[in-house]
């Protein structure tokens, strides 16, 4: 069985289609990519693209992100919904209208990604690091998800809980290079947030090409709002895999010194990644993708990638009323 996978360009050029194949064109040379390989394709480049190569993607089922000079997420070419269903977007719809129905789920995605905050913290407590004090913060604010009447709240539990757990980090990096202060977006103020915020990024795209290849429709979101944006259910589920995958993933390329200040630079009063730095993020990221991980209902390990469209098919059962949705929990 052919295993799929992620393509990064950051090369300029221009891809195109040439018989049943992907060819990417430079000005050194011409790249051969099997579509047969690809599950989605990530753009980091000056590329050019025509209607037929579109058309080929469509026909074969792969999305095409885009991402700019900083690394942010800026758009997809999503091709035809090809697996979405009615009555599926009407059962998100209803979930969505219906206050208590959104509220279960919004507190789930909340509960998952505040247990997954606490198995990070008690993996590196295990080592030796003295994290005691950001777990009980932590633990309180998961005591807290039942007070909650409104996503509004919700999010500032969930707020509260990451800024709590992010005063951890320099404890387990212990790298004043990669000192974590506060927490900036854009644009990221420090080393260490341009980590978190193109890690982050680089997630709401995996969940995003994983929702594409189910039923779901990734507009409809419970915990993050529905609103003028694109997408938000990718956003939700992206809340409960952060600490184990793009957390995880910066704690080890620091601890590893895998990253250096020559891998960053400074630039419109922000800091942000160079193309090595992100291809070094990448690199991880992806090894982590592929991890493997013991998943009790099927009695076999499945990759962290594999986790992520196996929450998309508990979400699924949740909307038919099949079985209520619980989010993915790492124990051990």
């Amino acid at each position: 069985m052919t295993v799929k996978r992620a393509i990064y360009i950051f090369s300029n050029g221009q891809l195109k289609r040439e018989g049943n194949t992907l060819v990417l064109l430079t000005d050194e040379k011409k790249k051969v990519i099997p579509v047969e390989v690809v599950e989605e394709i990530r753009v980091f480049s000056e590329l050019t693209l025509n209607k037929r190569l579109l058309g080929f993607l469509t026909q074969k089922r792969i999305p095409l992100h885009f991402f700019n000079h900083y690394g942010y997420y800026i758009g997809t070419y999503y091709p035809r919904e090809y697996m979405n269903s009615g009555l599926i977007v009407l059962r998100q719809a209803e979930h969505f209208l219906r206050h208590e129905w959104r509220m279960e789920l919004a507190r789930a995605f909340v509960y998952g990604a505040i247990a997954n905050m606490l198995f990070v913290l008690r993996t590196y407590a295990s080592r030796g690091k003295d994290v005691r004090d950001q777990i009980q913060g932590v633990e309180e604010q998961l005591g807290k998800l039942s007070e909650a009447r409104s996503p509004a709240e919700l999010m500032a539990i969930e707020g509260h809980a990451r800024d709590i757990y992010y005063g951890a980090f320099d404890i387990i990096t212990g790298n004043p290079d990669f000192l974590f202060e506060t927490r900036t977006r854009r644009p990221p103020a420090n080393r260490m947030n341009a980590l978190i915020s193109f890690g982050n990024t680089l997630l709401y795209v995996t969940a995003l090409s994983e929702i594409y290849h189910t039923h779901l429709d990734p507009r409809i979101g419970y915990l993050h709002e529905t609103n003028e944006r694109s997408f938000t259910l990718n956003l939700d589920l992206a809340e409960v895999f952060k600490p184990l995958l793009v957390d995880r993933v910066i704690f080890a390329l620091i601890n590893r010194r895998e990253l250096g200040l020559e891998d960053f630079r400074e630039e419109l009063d922000g800091i942000y990644l160079r193309e090595r730095g992100m291809r070094r993020f990448i690199e991880a990221y992806e090894k982590r993708l592929a991890e493997t991980v013991m998943h009790k209902g099927l009695g076999r390990k499945v990759s962290y990638r594999r986790l992520i469209r196996l929450e998309c098919y508990k979400l699924y059962r949740h909307f038919l009323h099949e079985e209520p949705y619980l989010p993915y929990v790492r124990t051990r």
